[in-house]
């Protein structure tokens, strides 16, 4: 049922700048992840960006939208806005992701959705491709634990992407709208709940994730977490999928979380995405954020391709490539489906002509 490809990748459609790639040469990111606002309205317990301490910073607005502008010229597919903090606190986010639109970039969101009211919904809809909400409990009182907040955010929540569901039907939007639940001990029990509530306002998919301890996270509580014994879970939750809403249990990603093992000694994904933070850093690695061995330049001062092409991102790939331990990565990192792939790729196996 996971017709978006989330428990995967699709960087195979992406053949010719793979191409390019495989040949040498110089490629630009086909996804981006920006951080729009450092600060945010939670403080959930599981957060793996917690050191970077919620810093009210923002994007200055006209900055950014000059690079999104150059990078679409120069070929950039997508943007998601995620990163240190809640999107909507920032002011402008609305102009923003219209500007994405209008500059050929595919945009995407990942929010709490306290903020996201009937009137931004109105506003953006029509500009996105799809908006994930991380709700974390089924029950309020639950949510309010996990995400460390008003326990009325949970029923706002609920209510304003019931909204949500109505404004893109009634205008026809094509903006994919889905909910995303953390697997943790406090919510399990809860994942059924949160999945009848997710069909019943009209998301298209509800996934039910692992944790993934982040390297410089100050939380380690769920660092020992195990999923062996909660696949049950994903037959419970297949009696909830229709033609119109899925469950996604990522239970390949939670394998992978349980045994700790990869396929690639080296990382590959770095040319084919990037991260931007809330005070216009531009990073090779979100996992590696202050480390400056990941880090590319900042769009205050310079051009995104100027950046991109820059010495310092030189380095840093041949860095990444030469000495960078690849067990010592975040286990399930953002880029660990496209890393076997293209682990793969450069190192096939015997008799790859019997197709």
């Amino acid at each position: 049922m996971d017709k978006y490809g989330i428990d995967s990748h699709k960087l195979i459609y992406h053949i010719p700048r793979v191409n390019d790639w495989l040949d040498g040469k110089t490629v630009y990111p086909v996804y981006m992840e920006i951080s729009p606002s450092g600060a945010c309205n939670h403080r959930c317990t599981f957060c793996g960006l917690d050191f970077m301490e919620y810093q009210g910073r923002y994007l200055d607005s006209d900055v950014l939208m000059e690079r999104i502008s150059e990078m679409g010229r120069l070929g950039l597919k997508s943007i998601m806005y995620a990163g240190e903090g809640e999107p909507f606190l920032h002011k402008r986010m609305i102009e923003i992701i219209t500007h994405t639109k209008k500059s050929g970039i595919d945009a995407a969101m990942t929010t709490n959705a306290v903020l996201l009211n009937e009137s931004r919904a109105e506003a953006v809809l029509g500009d996105m491709e799809w908006i994930k909400v991380s709700i974390n409990a089924g029950r309020a009182e639950t949510y309010s634990a996990v995400h460390r907040t008003r326990a009325a955010d949970f029923d706002r929540v609920i209510k304003n992407m019931s909204a949500a569901a109505t404004i893109r039907k009634e205008n026809n939007y094509k903006c994919t709208l889905g909910m995303q639940m953390l697997l943790l001990p406090e919510n399990s029990k809860e994942a059924v709940t949160l999945a009848g509530i997710a069909r019943d306002i009209g998301m298209d998919y509800l996934v039910i994730k692992p944790y993934s301890q982040h390297l410089l996270s100050e939380t380690s509580k769920y660092r020992d977490m195990k999923y062996s014994d909660h696949m049950h879970l994903a037959e419970e939750l297949k009696e909830f999928n229709t033609d119109r809403f899925s469950v996604i249990f990522r239970a390949r990603t939670m394998k992978k979380w349980d045994d700790g093992q990869r396929n690639y000694k080296r990382c590959q994904a770095l040319p084919f995405w990037s991260y931007m933070d809330a005070g216009g850093g531009v990073w090779g690695c979100s996992v590696f954020l202050g480390d400056n061995r990941f880090y590319y330049g900042n769009i205050y001062e310079s051009s995104f391709q100027d950046i991109w092409e820059g010495e310092k991102r030189r380095k840093s790939l041949k860095w990444v490539q030469e000495e960078l331990d690849t067990t010592e990565c975040r286990i399930n990192c953002r880029m660990d489906e496209i890393n076997r792939y293209l682990w793969e790729l450069k190192n096939p196996p015997a008799h790859v002509n019997f197709i």
